[in-house]
């Protein structure tokens, strides 16, 4: 399938884009997107992952975008990256639709408090509450359904996806992208017991959102303890997270989904965090450290590198038997020790 630009371009213009060199053409034109296999001569293409190299022989796409050393399998116009992943991903916003109006719109059915304050090219679309003293900011987007809550401050040019709720005084910078049914600033998990109940912990802080941070769809951020749940700049959060009460997310780190985070964990900055990696509360993980997917971080991390828990797949009959000695592996560590204590049979 073609995904269509808004208006066609010449390979200078996208070269010029993505800070690439053209191989070809420098005039000739596209008009969309399209992987290797369906692309037509309109269409620009990819290559990004070295699996897909020999479809470069039989694509018709009229040029592609690849690193120097692929170019010479290509035989069609070329745009040549140092990062093809990443110059595909600033082409492929030439296709994604406007949703900002520069004289900004609100619906009639939108209900927006007296006192909150909506910047002239604001966009609030159908069945949107706004709260008491909230702030929108310019060329910022608000989707059908969206709760936010009082004393609630959303930034510039910020894209609010329906049905997402913001509770009270949570604070979103510029750019930010939030998918629907994510849930921010709900009470963290917090409750102290007293004799025969539990007394529920008021949750005094709130959520603090950075500059150009994305975050999936059905994810939740609890609100502060007493000091704030911080995201930092840059972070890109998958669908289905949970991050708890003052955890902090350091700038530029990437979450996959169903990945959760217990109350005040510190994730440093540039980490990669794999999709259902868990994290026990109070621990602190240092800067560029990726975390595999499926693990379990119950202590803190100081040194950055590659972090992983667990067993990987396996035949169920192989597993089987490797659980039956694992369930063993303390009586079988104390026969050995005791074999290395009787020392060298003869």
């Amino acid at each position: 399938m073609t995904t269509r630009f808004r208006e066609p371009k010449t390979l200078a213009q996208l070269a010029m884009l993505v800070g690439g060199q053209v191989h070809g053409d420098p005039s000739y034109s596209v008009t969309g997107v399209a992987t290797l296999m369906a692309a037509t001569k309109n269409d620009l293409s990819f290559l990004t992952n070295g699996s897909y190299r020999p479809a470069l022989e039989t694509t018709q796409a009229g040029a592609v975008i690849l690193s120097q050393e692929d170019q010479a399998a290509s035989n069609t116009n070329a745009i040549i990256s140092d990062n093809p992943h990443a110059a595909y991903a600033k082409v492929a916003t030439l296709c994604v639709p406007q949703h900002n109006n520069p004289d900004g719109e609100i619906a009639q059915t939108a209900v927006i408090h007296a006192t909150a304050q909506v910047h002239p090219s604001a966009v609030i679309g159908e069945f949107v509450v706004v709260g008491a003293h909230a702030k929108i900011g310019a060329g910022t987007v608000i989707h059908s359904a969206c709760s936010i809550g009082d004393s609630v401050h959303i930034g510039d040019n910020c894209l609010i996806y329906p049905h997402v709720t913001l509770y009270h005084e949570v604070v979103l910078g510029n750019q930010v992208i939030v998918h629907a049914n994510t849930v921010i600033g709900s009470d963290g998990f917090g409750f102290a017991f007293d004799k025969a109940s539990w007394i529920k912990v008021p949750q005094l802080g709130s959520v603090r959102i950075g500059n150009d941070v994305e975050i999936g769809a059905h994810t939740t951020i609890d609100r502060g303890a007493i000091d704030d749940t911080i995201i930092e700049q840059g972070v890109k959060i998958d669908n289905q997270v949970q991050i708890a009460h003052n955890v902090v997310i350091g700038a530029y780190t990437v979450v996959a989904g169903t990945a959760a985070f217990a109350g005040s964990a510190k994730i440093g900055r540039y980490c990669l965090i794999g999709g259902g990696a868990t994290f026990a509360g109070h621990i602190t993980v240092c800067d560029q450290v990726q975390i595999a997917g499926m693990t379990t971080v119950t202590r803190s991390i100081s040194k950055p590198g590659v972090y992983s828990s667990g067993t990987g797949m396996m035949p169920a009959t192989q597993w089987r038997k490797s659980v039956v000695h694992f369930r063993n592996l303390d009586e079988i560590v104390k026969r050995i020790r005791k074999l290395e204590e009787q020392g060298p049979h003869d």
